[in-house]
């Protein structure tokens, strides 16, 4: 009885307690948790999930999480970029979480296509970013020429130093033969345009990239081969630039960054002799009583003009002046706990080295980020630009004034431009006065442009996101030509007036899934895009000023006038599926079904797509030799994608044209006359496909403190357009466009980063850069063999952009074949005579940190590429050359081709050089450069020092670029520019385009 009653007293009520205690915990507690990264900062997107359950939860743009669990229990939290973090629990309601970087993993998060985020660590593809702060120490205005040099598989040339003009850039070498060649840009997600316009005569125009404030750029990432570009399909073709912009920051007040440029710029000059003057057979002209356009008179030590010694004008000194540079930027940035906010303005004011050219430029941008519930996010932001380009006709035409400069006697002063009747003062007959040409001849161009974009992120789910990303291109330019009368190419004078309106609009809906079973982590991509491109040009020309120095097309006598808009649409449907097993093992499947209204209805569908894997064996790797080598990944890939740059918009058409029937051109008396065009259009065009293979390896040493990446890649150009092949007169046309051609490029591109050292006070990071590529035209059409592009040559079984023409007649051992006078001659039968492509390409980047100083060089290196030097070339005829200078007489080393022995004929300089001047191989000069393109020494004031002081930090840098080329074959100022612009057809040329220059920038920057 006494154990009853105990029982009843005390366990009874233990096991009351012990039951209640029991079922407070199987219930469900919410825990609420935050997740940051070592810096303190929120990291948006990780993935928190129950050990052992199928419950998770993805972190917000604040970092902040909810899950529910029963009491007991352990939080896996996983991130890309970053280490799995695994939390016990045992009850809490609330935690705080902190992730680490991935050290085993490259510890880069990249931008994909579509503007996808993802891991470098589980890429099936080459992909390279450069940093924003990259970008803005480099000082080019134009984004295109701050890459210059720093990414494999990358090509960029200037096109001339007149400011506001135009790089190209190519990737993994030329594949189209008459179509785009240079990459899809891609600002945030958004596809842009980056056309060459602006110029209305002679030389370059603008690449609209150059529309885009470099200051806002967080990132670029190249996507190089078409598994790296699949998803975008018949835009893939040629690669594609990503450019990421800057964000503001959570929790942030508002920061003020104000930065201050100037620069001076002084002009990288051809090589130009001095010691002869006007004249011919050492004969001295005055250019007064006697003009001429040579310069093969009397040497200028021995020259009296009125019985004086004659001065030596340096024309290059006198026109050419100290060019300079402005930039001043501010933005201000910040955040609360669920938004984020940067606005910036810029003022970019760049007055050229000629007189009276520049290029200025305004844009704002501002983005705002706003998490509008839990799990909704959303971001606007635009950019706007304006920008004003004055440049004057560069390269062959008459109205250049650089040409005249480069080739002018030394013994002229080319000053005043205009005798005492108000006429033009000439030395010769055929050329304007350059410093008339300044007062007189203009090209202006204006563009506004805008760049609104809207993105909205809603995970329904943890593991799924859909995405909403609306993005506008549009912009108006306005160009205006005036050439005054007296002009001598056009006496009467000459206005044109040309407006380009283009408007893109460009949508795309995702739908991203991540999910993991078991083993295996598979993250899908379900899209659709759909794009609209319209265009409108109009173009009139007047000749004939009723009234001179009125600039109105009103006040020509004649004009002519033409109109064109264009519209396209396409719409693509695109899945991607990236399947991860135990870390190790990648599998990347991306498919793309694209269709085109420039096509015909029977062909306008076309799928694209790629396969890739990656294995990365590191992860089997004992922890000991981890230490040593924490990455080694094994890569291949194989994609297809188009290029639909060579078909425009009613391509397919036969058009009719303004007619010309012999010398009467229409319209005629007040009649307008239209015949139907002699190119047959080809209704059964379909876009061109390149089709490469790619595989890599990547590896990283020490926690990556080395980095190596080098990729090789074969990729063939299939149904290239040829658009005129002849056809039979009997069908009333002379050609058509087909589907025919095919070309091949393969090469290697190597990566190497090196943080050589790594303490407090001292960092010194090495990178190397190396491409080679090797092109080869395997066929044209049928048996043709043989095309021409403007500059650009296509021959089969040649690299694309061989230099064809005539050539130095040889025997058959190779020596040049002399007359009887004595001098070479031109083979009866044209040929090759260079390469415009290089053998390799390189570069190297070192980057110093010694407390509050920074210091970096980069050389950017070029072994071989040929170009055709015009200066030196026209050059030869009127005496101007460097090389020119040595006269006496000489026996050119050759054999006589009459009687097959050595010359012995003696020659002077001017027959010699002369005779030059006729063979094209004589001025074809190896390309080959060193360049120390860019310097920078920077030095941060200690934030101690800021205390009382309005300021958080402040900086003071000093950059140098283009001081020193070596370029020991090329007698010309700077071996990198094509001087009439980035069209296939143009490169390879130096001709008598505004010389690119050397510069020194000081720069201030400070934050409030």
């Amino acid at each position: 009885m006494q154990f009853k009653h105990l029982l009843k007293k005390f366990m009874l009520p233990l096991l009351s307690v012990f039951m209640c205690f029991n079922y407070t915990y199987a219930q469900t507690i919410a825990l609420k948790g935050k997740v940051t990264d070592e810096k303190g900062e929120a990291v948006a997107g990780a993935s928190v999930k129950l050990k052992g359950t199928n419950k998770g939860s993805v972190t917000s743009i604040t970092g902040a999480f909810d899950i529910a669990y029963t009491g007991t229990g352990t939080l896996v939290v996983s991130a890309i970029g970053y280490t799995t973090t695994e939390v016990k629990l045992t009850g809490q309601t609330s935690v705080s979480v902190t992730i680490n970087s991935d050290s085993k993993a490259l510890n880069e998060v990249v931008v994909t296509a579509l503007g996808i985020k993802r891991d470098k660590r589980i890429l099936t593809y080459s992909t390279q970013e450069v940093k924003g702060e990259s970008l803005t120490q480099s000082k080019e205005p134009n984004l295109v020429n701050g890459i210059a040099g720093k990414v494999s598989g990358v090509q960029v040339t200037s096109s001339s130093g007149t400011p506001g003009s135009s790089a190209r850039i190519i990737i993994r070498g030329t594949t189209s033969f008459y179509g785009n060649n240079e990459p899809l840009m891609v600002i945030d997600g958004v596809p842009v345009d980056n056309s060459e316009t602006g110029n209305l005569n002679s030389g370059p125009g603008t690449s609209r990239i150059a529309d885009i404030d470099p200051s806002i750029i967080a990132s670029i990432n190249v996507l190089k081969g078409a598994a790296s570009t699949a998803l975008y399909g018949s835009k893939g073709a040629n690669g594609v630039v990503m450019i990421t912009t800057k964000n503001g920051a959570l929790n942030k007040k508002p920061l003020i960054t104000f930065t201050s440029d100037f620069s001076f710029e002084k002009p990288l000059l051809p090589q130009i002799q001095n010691k002869y003057s006007q004249g011919t057979n050492g004969v001295y002209y005055d250019g007064v009583n006697q003009k001429t356009s040579t310069s093969w008179g009397a040497h200028m030590d021995t020259l009296k003009i009125n019985g004086q010694p004659a001065k030596v004008y340096n024309q290059s000194d006198l026109f050419f002046k100290t060019g300079q540079t402005y930039n001043n930027t501010i933005n201000i940035g910040g955040g609360s706990n669920n938004s984020t906010y940067l606005v910036s303005y810029s003022n970019f004011n760049q007055q050229g080295t000629v007189p009276t050219t520049k290029f200025l430029r305004n844009t704002f941008f501002a983005k705002y980020s706003a998490r509008m519930l839990d799990n909704l996010n959303t971001t606007f932001q635009l950019n706007y630009s304006n920008s004003q380009n004055d440049r004057l006709p560069e390269g062959y035409a008459l109205e250049s004034p650089v040409w005249t400069i480069f080739t002018a006697p030394v013994s002229y002063n080319l000053q005043p431009a205009l005798n005492a009747d108000g006429t033009q003062r000439l030395y010769r007959f055929s050329r304007n006065n350059p410093y008339w040409v300044l007062d007189n001849i203009k090209n202006h161009s204006g563009v506004n442009r805008f760049l609104p974009t809207f993105t909205a992120d809603y995970k329904p789910l943890s593991w799924l996101t859909i995405t909403e990303r609306f993005g506008a291109d549009v912009y108006t330019e306005m160009d205006r030509y005036h050439e005054s009368t007296q002009s001598v190419s056009n006496p009467n004078g000459r206005l044109v007036d040309q407006n380009i309106n283009y408007r893109q609009f460009n949508n795309d809906l995702l739908i991203g899934a991540n999910k993991t079973f078991g083993n295996f982590n598979v993250d899908v991509v379900l899209g659709n895009n759909i794009i609209s491109t319209y265009n409108e040009y109009t173009y009139a020309n007047g000749v004939g000023l009723t009234v001179p120095g009125l600039y109105n097309m009103a006040s020509a006598s004649t004009v002519t006038y033409k109109e064109n808009s264009t519209l396209q649409r396409k719409i693509g449907f695109y899945l991607q599926s990236n399947i991860e097993y135990k870390r190790f093992l990648i599998l990347s499947l991306t498919g793309r079904y694209d269709g085109n209204s420039v096509l015909s209805t029977n062909h306008n569908f076309y799928p694209y797509g790629s396969a890739a894997t990656s294995f990365i064996f590191s992860e089997f790797f004992s922890p000991e030799f981890s230490r040593v080598m924490n990455l080694a990944k094994v890569r291949v890939s194989y994609g297809t994608v188009g290029n639909d740059g060579s078909i425009n918009p009613y391509s397919l058409l036969t058009p009719y044209s303004v007619a010309t029937i012999r010398n009467l051109g229409f319209p005629y008396g007040g009649q307008a006359g239209f015949l139907i065009n002699d190119v047959l259009g080809n209704p059964t065009l379909k876009n061109e496909r390149i089709n490469e293979f790619e595989a890599g390896i990547e590896a990283g040493f020490f926690n990556n403190r080395i980095s190596l990446e080098a990729s090789f890649y074969s990729k063939k150009t299939i149904d290239g357009i040829i658009p005129n092949v002849a056809i039979a007169p009997s069908t009333g046309y002379a050609s058509t466009a087909v589907n025919s051609a095919i070309m091949r490029n393969r090469g290697i591109e190597v990566l190497l980063n090196v943080n050589a050292v790594k303490s407090r006070d001292f960092n010194w990071d090495l990178t190397l850069n190396f491409t080679r590529n090797r092109n080869k035209v395997l066929s044209i059409y049928q048996d043709q063999q043989q095309l021409g592009n403007g500059f650009t040559n296509i021959i089969v079984g040649q690299p694309y952009g061989v230099i064809y023409g005539t050539r130095y007649a040889r025997n058959a051992a190779g020596k040049i074949l002399t007359g009887d006078d004595g001098l070479p001659f031109a083979d009866d039968n044209q040929g090759i005579i260079g390469n415009i492509n290089p053998k390799w390409l390189g570069g190297i980047n070192n980057g110093f940190r010694y407390k509050q100083f920074n210091f970096s060089f980069f050389f950017d290196i070029k072994h071989g590429g040929d170009i055709q030097n015009n200066v030196d070339g026209y050059g030869y005829f009127y005496g101007t050359p460097k090389v020119t200078e040595n006269r006496g007489p000489r026996v050119v080393d050759g054999i006589n081709a009459a009687t097959g022995q050595p010359n012995t004929v003696s020659v002077n300089g001017q027959q010699y050089y002369q005779r030059l001047n006729g063979i094209l191989e004589s001025v074809i000069q190896d390309g080959s450069y060193v360049k120390l393109r860019n310097i920078s020494l920077g030095y941060t004031l200690k934030p101690s020092w800021l205390t009382k002081s309005p300021f958080k930090s402040a900086t003071f840098s000093v950059t140098g670029r283009n001081l020193w080329i070596h370029a020991p074959h090329f007698t010309g100022g700077d071996p990198e520019v094509s001087s009439f612009g980035a069209s296939n057809g143009s490169q390879g040329i130096y001709s008598f385009s505004t010389p690119t220059s050397k510069s020194v920038d000081f720069s201030l920057k400070v934050t409030l």
